[in-house]
């Protein structure tokens, strides 16, 4: 077994967020992010407006998930490396693609 964090950092009730909205699999994507006091990501919501849809499902779950985790203290590059890529590179999923933003917005 291995040590794991047991707390989950809370967040503010009301917290400040940026929207930005962006192209994976030629599909338009929007998302919302907001950071902890020292900048780094603690939470990332996706949608695409096709409520309902395997897509707009799959993007929001997988937002919750990498949230949840973020939260408990894995590394946005932990993340993003873990995450689908194809033989470029290039991520194969709305959750990569928007990490991938976020990171090269850090640049």
């Amino acid at each position: 077994m291995h040590d794991t964090p047991s707390q989950r950092a809370r967040l503010p009730n009301r917290r400040h967020s940026t929207n930005f909205t962006f192209t994976c699999n030629g599909q338009r994507y929007h998302a919302t992010v907001s950071r902890f006091a020292d900048g780094t990501i603690s939470e990332l919501f996706l949608s695409n407006g096709k409520i309902g849809s395997d897509s707009d499902a799959a993007a929001r779950d997988s937002a919750v998930v990498c949230s949840i985790a973020l939260q408990f203290g894995t590394p946005v590059d932990v993340i993003r490396k873990a995450l689908l890529r194809d033989s470029r590179g290039i991520a194969s999923s709305p959750l990569g693609c928007a990490l991938d933003l976020l990171a090269r917005e850090g640049e």
